[in-house]
């Protein structure tokens, strides 16, 4: 595998993100798994690491470690979020972060402008990336990996119901759902047949998330006939969301999973007229 990363500044030894590239029309993304914090950043913040942490998505890297084509984002969303649109991509006020004070004072010009630098610089190699994929393969599947709380009130407060938090929620929001219902139906299908724990899996499409990320968006608007972006939240059924501590079979188990949808999709791209 050919392999990049992006240095998000001088003499900083933590890389932006990882590029892994495969031969394979299907590319696994974890853009929110990172939660490097630069220093300039770290002392203008004021939210408490716990908080923070507790709204990353922490592991989901693991999950897609047997795609052909991964990329992995190490800088955490809270200092630049390359699912929000280039001008929202930093949360300036609490409406923008699940109600938490991020910033002791505002940041600076100078890292506002190197913010979106990194987000220019992401968006700019993934569009190297997978104009590269369309021409080999002509069209391509991105899975946009993400994860989400359903215990907000409190580690011993009652989860959310079932019924508005499935386990895996698909996100189909800006594709051209129609268009491509044969490589997305037949991802779904795929891991509605497996179990968790002795359970089927419940996988519901555009229930708690509709998948209206920028990435989805970005992939939709630049690649109308040849990608297709699936944006899945896993529920953080995984992890202790308050504690932060993994359930590594859990984690392998959806790892598993996730990786049964690869040959899956590459037969639907093919299949498509």
């Amino acid at each position: 595998m050919n392999k990049s990363t992006f240095n998000s500044a001088p003499g900083r030894p933590q890389a932006g993100w990882t590029i892994k590239l495969g031969d394979s029309p299907v590319i696994g993304t974890a853009i929110h798994s990172g939660s490097d914090i630069g220093r300039a950043c770290q002392s203008l913040m004021c939210i408490p690491d716990p908080d923070r942490l507790r709204e990353e998505d922490p592991f989901t890297e693991h999950f897609i470690a047997d795609f052909p084509t991964q990329i992995v984002v190490h800088r955490s969303r809270f200092q630049v979020d390359l699912n929000r649109a280039r001008d929202a991509a930093i949360y300036r006020s609490p409406d923008q972060s699940w109600g938490l004070n991020v910033w002791r004072e505002p940041p600076a010009e100078d890292i506002v402008n190197e913010s979106a630098a990194f987000h220019d610089a992401f968006y700019g190699e993934l569009r190297r990336v997978l104009t590269d994929v369309e021409k080999r393969h002509g069209r391509f599947v991105l899975v946009d990996v993400h994860s989400y709380n359903h215990r907000r009130e409190g580690p011993k407060a009652v989860p959310a119901s079932q019924d508005v938090a499935p386990d895996i929620n698909i996100g189909t929001f800006s594709m051209d759902r129609a268009r491509w219902a044969p490589v997305v139906d037949a991802f779904m299908e795929t891991l509605r047949g497996q179990r968790l724990n002795g359970e089927p899996i419940d996988i519901r499409e555009n229930v708690s998330f509709q998948g209206k990320g920028e990435q989805t968006r970005f992939v939709h608007a630049n690649f109308p006939e040849t990608g297709c972006a699936i944006a899945v939240e896993f529920k953080k059924i995984f992890m202790d969301e308050w504690s932060g501590n993994p359930d590594w079979a859990a984690i392998e188990r959806l790892r598993a999973m996730l990786a049964s949808t690869v040959p899956v999709l590459e037969a639907a791209l093919r299949g498509m007229t």
